[in-house]
């Protein structure tokens, strides 16, 4: 599915994908919306000092990795 398909979530939609709420465990990047349910990284919504349901664009910085890790998630969405 091209990115362009993706449907739109808000940031009341996104939070409620936090693990906690619901089963899912999503996290934006950019402007869009991944589901990170199958990593076992983020278990329970948290991800060392990062919590899912959020954009984490700006928190990028602080991780030992770059915005490829994104590439191995599915985008599910984009964010509104």
């Amino acid at each position: 599915m091209d990115i362009n398909d993706l449907p739109y979530y808000t940031n009341g939609q996104l939070a409620l994908r936090n693990g906690q709420d619901r089963e899912e465990v999503w996290i934006a990047y950019k402007g869009i919306i991944y589901d990170v349910s199958r990593s076992k990284l983020w278990r329970d919504g948290k991800h060392y000092e990062h919590w899912a349901g959020q954009d984490l664009t700006d928190e990028l910085s602080d991780a030992p990795h770059t915005e490829n890790v994104f590439d191995k998630f599915k985008a599910v969405g984009r964010l509104k």
